[in-house]
């Protein structure tokens, strides 16, 4: 039986791993900083939604302005 354990990237980013790696295919394929799609953008939206943090379109478009 296999031991099953918290996912880390799930914690970190609010999605499993695996969907973490289709998003850096995804950022390879359409030429996006995948440090950036995953620190700046899916990090931050996942602090945000664990506290209680409303995102609306103003918020998104914020994080999308960030510098990569």
């Amino acid at each position: 039986m296999a031991k099953k354990s918290l996912d880390t990237t799930f914690l970190h980013y609010g999605i499993r791993k695996e969907d973490l790696s289709m998003i850096e295919v995804l950022c390879t394929e359409h030429q996006l900083d995948f440090d950036w799609v995953k620190d700046d953008l899916l990090k931050e939206f996942h602090e945000k939604k664990i506290r209680n943090q409303d995102m609306d379109d103003k918020g998104i478009e914020k994080l999308l302005k960030k510098p990569c």
